[in-house]
Parts: structure tokens; sequence; C-alpha cells
């Protein structure tokens, strides 16, 4: 059994494109992939802390962090969600320091298909990450630019045309619609903004993912700590954020910062658990 304050699920990709994921839990990772179609067990003690500055809440802002932190935190800040209104400018970031070293870096807009066709925006460097965490099958880097806002002013021209949401429910049931993303890497490209046509990509490659899962369900049904401590089942497969069970689908990025207590079959076996 392992005892801990979980994270956001880790995520490292082979060059065939094949997913693999860990859980950590306090200071150690749990392989998640070699637990497929075995018990797995997840209670919630009741304790949560926030991810940032570890005090003790009863309730976690913004996928993790106490309220506080969400209201000081530039990384919580409305303009991370919406870059184009941001602020820095205006002399009103909340941590300017941050801003040079997160937001005022290249950044890659992008097309996805996790469902159905997307447009989204992350900083370079966390691209392949992103792409993961949301459940990708397919992504296409079709521009980079050099701020966050920037390309927060090429996303708000394209959602004109293709939508910035996933679909998450359709996406754990593995329907994906079939597009050509370089014909629609095409088709968008006239949509760009003037100043930054200069920045299209026009060469980057289809990159394609494979998530480790058995079975996709049929029907969802979310599973949340909130409403009952103890989640259970086989584990049918890992995709975005969510661990999928024969008896439902749980985001475990939403529940960042509460103690799980983590029970399988293998952690007396021949499952490896790994030092963060």
């Amino acid at each position: 059994m392992l005892v801990g304050q979980i994270q956001k699920l880790h995520s490292e990709v082979s060059p065939e494109g094949l997913v693999s994921y860990q859980l950590p839990v306090g200071e150690q990772k749990l392989p998640l992939n070699g637990l497929l179609g075995k018990k797995l067990s997840l209670k919630a003690t009741g304790n949560i802390s926030c991810t940032e500055c570890g005090r003790k809440i009863k309730k976690t802002y913004n996928q993790g962090l106490c309220f506080p932190c969400c209201q000081v935190l530039p990384q919580a800040d409305l303009c991370q969600v919406k870059p184009e209104i941001c602020h820095f400018d205006k002399g009103t970031c909340r941590d300017p320091q941050w801003a040079e070293k997160f937001c005022f870096i290249d950044h890659t807009v992008y097309l996805a298909l996790s469902s159905s066709l997307k447009v989204g925006i992350t900083r370079s460097f966390h691209q392949t990450t992103r792409w993961v965490d949301q459940g990708a099958v397919q992504a296409l880097p079709i521009a980079r630019v050099a701020t966050r806002f920037d390309s927060g002013l090429v996303e708000v021209a394209l959602k004109k045309q293709v939508n910035d949401k996933t679909n998450w429910r359709a996406m754990l049931k593995g329907e994906v619609t079939e597009l050509d993303l370089y014909e629609k890497r095409a088709q968008l490209f006239d949509l760009f903004p003037e100043n930054a046509k200069a920045h299209r990509l026009e060469h980057e490659t289809l990159r394609t993912f494979k998530y480790p899962v058995l079975e996709y369900p049929k029907k969802i049904v979310s599973l949340n700590f909130d409403k009952e401590p103890l989640v259970s089942g086989i584990l049918k497969g890992i995709k975005g954020q969510y661990l999928i069970f024969d008896s439902g689908v749980i985001n475990i990025r939403k529940f960042s910062g509460y103690e799980i207590n983590v029970k399988s079959e293998d952690l007396c076996g021949d499952a490896e658990v790994l030092r963060a």
C-alpha cells in the first residue's frame, strides 16, 4: 500500500508514440501501465493540502491550490486561460519574474484530435505533455510565436473556425473524428493575424499517440473522491489525466493535493515503485 498526496499523472512517450503513465503518491511514483487488467483501489483519507504552500484545506481551487494561493499566484490568473487579456504591460502582473520565465518564451499553436478537431496553445517546451494530458491521438504544430500573448491572439482568430475545447466524454469513449490535419492546417493559415503569418509552421510533422487502454467505456460514469472516498475496480485504461475503471472514470488532476491510500495486487508483487 502507498499513502501520500497525489499530483497529476506523469507521462512519457516512446519514439513510436506509446504513452506510459506514473501516479505520483507523496515522494513516490507508481507505474500504472503494468496494472492494466488488475484490481486497483484509491481511497481518499480526507486530508487535503495545497500543492503550492502545503497548508491543510477543505477544498482545492484551480487543481490543487488553496484559495489564498489561487488569488495571488500568476499561474492561477485568468490570463493563463485567456492569454489575449495579458495585463503585463499595465504593470498589474502578479509576478513579473514568473511571467518573464513562462510567458515571454516560445509558444506553440497547434491542432489536435482528442475527439473532434481543436486548436490550442502551449509553451513549446511543454507541448508533448500538453497533448497527452488532453488525450490527443494526433497533434500538429501550426505556428510558433515569441510570447503567450501572441499565441492567444492567434488562437482567438482560429476559434472562429475551430473549437478550442476537448469533449472529454467522447475522448474517453475513444470516439475520434477522422480528419487530415495537414489539410486543416492549410485551410486555417489564411485566418492568421497579419503580424503572425511569418510565424506559421508549414513543414512540421504530425505526432501520433497510443494510449494504454484495454477497453473504452460505452457509458461514462464520473467518479469523485468528494462524493465517494473509495474508487476501486479493474483498471481498464489510462488516457489524458483519467484512470478508466470498469466502475467508472476519474480525473486525477482534479484531485491534486488529496491524500490517498493506493492498493493493488501488484504493490506487493512485481510492480516497481519509483522515487520521485
